[in-house]
Order: C-alpha cells, then sequence, then structure tokens
C-alpha cells in the first residue's frame, strides 16, 4: 500500500464508551479494537496487534484466539498472520442489504449509472468522515476506484462537503478532526473549508478535483429530510471527463436526490 492508501481513514476518532471500567465490557473494546485494526491493513501478526493496540503479545493472543473461533477473525496456516474473517464479512453483508436508506436510494443511483455511464456513489457521513454504502462503477469497466475502501476523510470529497453544508453536526466533526492533506487539491485550513462549504450552500452542489485521488473529480448533491443532509448522491470519474460536464450533471443528481427525498417523506 501508498502511504495516502493506508490513510483513508486515519482521521476516523477511535470509537469507545467512556466511563464502562467493568472487566468484561473492556474486554469486548479489546476485541473490537483488534477488528478496528484491520481497516488499513489486509494482515497482520500477533507482534503488529500488540504494537497497535499497546498490549503485551500474549494479550493480543487471546484476543485474536477467541475472534478466530468466533469467525470474525481467520489465520493463514501458511503465514501464521490473521485476517478478517467471513463471519464478519456475512454480518457486513446483512447490514448491507437491510439498510433502507440504501433501498430507497438503489433505483435512483442504477438510473443515474444508466444516464451518465460514470462511477455513481451514494455516501453518508460517519463522524468527521464519509462512507460510501453504494457504489456503481463505470459502464466501460476502468475501475478508477478499485478495491480502495469506501470510507474517506470528508474535507476530500465533494459528498462530505455537500453533506457538511446541510448538516451542522458533520460540519463541526470535520472541523474537530482537522484537515489533513492527501493530494494536491485537499483542503487543508479552517478558511479554506468555511469558504467552500458556505459555496456548496449557495450553488446547492459540491464539486471536487484532484482532491481525494489525483487527476479525479466528482460533483455531488445532499439528500435531504427535513431539511437536513442524510446522504449524497455523487459522480465520480477523470477530471477531464467531468469538469465539462458539471452542467448537465447536476441536474440530472438533483432530479435524483428529489426522487429519494420524496420516499423518504421529505
Amino acid at each position: 500500500m501508498t502511504s495516502s492508501d493506508s490513510a483513508w481513514c486515519s482521521t476516523t476518532p477511535k470509537r469507545q464508551a467512556p466511563g464502562d471500567d467493568h472487566a468484561g465490557l473492556k474486554s469486548v473494546g479489546s476485541a473490537l479494537d483488534v477488528l478496528e485494526c484491520f481497516a488499513s491493513d489486509t494482515e497482520l501478526g500477533v507482534s503488529d496487534i500488540a504494537r497497535k493496540l499497546g498490549v503485551a503479545k500474549s494479550t493480543a493472543h487471546r484476543l485474536l484466539t477467541t475472534l478466530v473461533t468466533r469467525g470474525f477473525v481467520e489465520q493463514d496456516q501458511h503465514s501464521g498472520h490473521y485476517r478478517l474473517g467471513m463471519h464478519l464479512f456475512e454480518l457486513g453483508q446483512l447490514a448491507h442489504a437491510r439498510n433502507e436508506l440504501r433501498h430507497v436510494a438503489m433505483p435512483v443511483l442504477r438510473q443515474i449509472h444508466q444516464t451518465t455511464g460514470l462511477t455513481v456513489n451514494f455516501g453518508v457521513a460517519d463522524g468527521p468522515d464519509v462512507v460510501f454504502l453504494e457504489r456503481l462503477e463505470n459502464r466501460d469497466g476502468v475501475r478508477i476506484l478499485g478495491h480502495f475502501g469506501r470510507r474517506l476523510p470528508g474535507h476530500t470529497t465533494s459528498s462530505g462537503k455537500v453533506i457538511a453544508a446541510f448538516n451542522s453536526s458533520v460540519y463541526a466533526a470535520r472541523v474537530a478532526a482537522g484537515f489533513p492533506p492527501r493530494v494536491t487539491g485537499t483542503v487543508r485550513t479552517m478558511a479554506d473549508w468555511a469558504t467552500q462549504v458556505e459555496q456548496v450552500r449557495k450553488l446547492g452542489y459540491a464539486v471536487s478535483h484532484s482532491e481525494s485521488f489525483e487527476g479525479s473529480s466528482s460533483v455531488a448533491v445532499p439528500v435531504l429530510s427535513r431539511k437536513v443532509a442524510v446522504a449524497s448522491v455523487s459522480v465520480f470519474g477523470p477530471s477531464e471527463i467531468i469538469k465539462p460536464d458539471i452542467e448537465r450533471l447536476v441536474p440530472l443528481l438533483t432530479a435524483g436526490s428529489n426522487r429519494i427525498t420524496k420516499h423518504l417523506g421529505g
């Protein structure tokens, strides 16, 4: 992995329940911390886990053994390294399939995908980041994003900017997390963030050019529920394709977003 690949979710705050000092709850939290270690690494050894968590190797091994027993983690018999297990994949697929917001959006996403031929993303905010619940790749089969993770820092994407523009808690979460640079066009300061988000509020849509990936652009509109952004619909592709076509793309995305909002009850 390149440094930018491995840092795709580095700005996400560590999740923890303050005040839960009970031994049982701490052990559950420690097991979940182990799973979080695999967010940016495909395989890890016991020493890697111990180092990341700041615990003894015996503790890391005990946690991994429990997770292997339950199918959340599996061990490669040749290398001895660990990776996420199939049961975790199964539960993730269930969460994905049962997400009502994604279910409502899918017909709209397919139509936009068919009309534009571009990669279509459906994103939601998770703290300061954007998680793409659905991604329909461009029709010619060129996988620009490949197997890249579905979480990105919000300030590096049009989706993150457009949700933050119409959701004050998302805006604040990004401010609190800061603006680490990713590529040449990434927002780097609070002043730039505030200026760009204000512009998005005026326009009703957001664009990004070489902000998450060099040479790539995206356009996003918000999905609103009671005038608050709960998601975004965006198209993504090479900058030379997206930039000249923004005026055509925005009405298509907006019409699709309005259809989703209508199904959500406004």
